[in-house]
């Protein structure tokens, strides 16, 4: 019995497609869970929406609304913008009231990540505004806790939310060794929800 976890994110620089891969990799550090990388476009007019291709030129495909479906479990990744999540990310959740009627995602576990190009840039505030819509869609979400050593330690990012990364004003700075565990530790503690959750009668 495999858990299906669902790393959802939109990246626009790479910094948070990097950090969805470390999640990833935590997810299937954990013994019978999957991880499935999706993605969101950029927003586009309505013309150009039509005439949109279904799949990326590069990296996962586009999420679609049977990915959530399907998932056991889901991670929301998204770059801060001024505290808040993307808007091709909000985009996306903005179209999944169907879920919501049928409540397909109600009782499966939830957690965030995101990166910022200034230290003290929103993390917090931006994995909070990606909370808000799993818990109207009844979702068990889930951070790090401090037992994790790595959010003690950490000069950058890390946060009890769930996992962020400080990217810099470029995109120069490195995913750091605590961001790294801290992200992977996310990836593998929501799988191990998910699979406890999917083994309950």
């Amino acid at each position: 019995m495999t858990a299906l976890i669902l790393v959802l994110y939109y990246s626009r620089h790479g910094a948070t497609a990097e950090l969805a891969r470390l999640v990833a990799r935590g997810v299937e550090q954990q013994g019978g869970a999957e991880a499935r990388l999706r993605t969101v476009p950029d927003l586009r007019s309505a013309a150009e929406d039509a005439a949109a291709v279904e799949i990326p030129d590069q990296g996962p495909p586009y999420a679609s609304l049977d990915d959530l479906a399907a998932c056991d479990g889901l991670i929301l990744g998204s770059p801060t913008r001024f505290g808040n999540m993307a808007a091709p990310l909000k985009h996306f959740i903005d179209g999944t009231s169907s879920h919501w009627l049928s409540g397909t995602l109600a009782g499966k576990p939830a957690a965030c990540f995101t990166s910022t190009a200034s230290m003290h840039g929103g993390q917090e505030s931006t994995l909070l505004s990606m909370m808000l819509p799993l818990l109207h869609h009844g979702m068990l979400l889930m951070g790090l806790p401090y037992t994790e050593g790595g959010l003690s330690s950490t000069r950058s990012g890390g946060t009890p939310y769930g996992a962020s990364h400080f990217a810099g004003s470029r995109g120069q700075e490195p995913i750091t060794a605590d961001e790294k565990q801290l992200a992977m530790a996310l990836g593998q503690r929501l799988a191990a929800a998910a699979i406890a959750l999917k083994r309950q009668p």
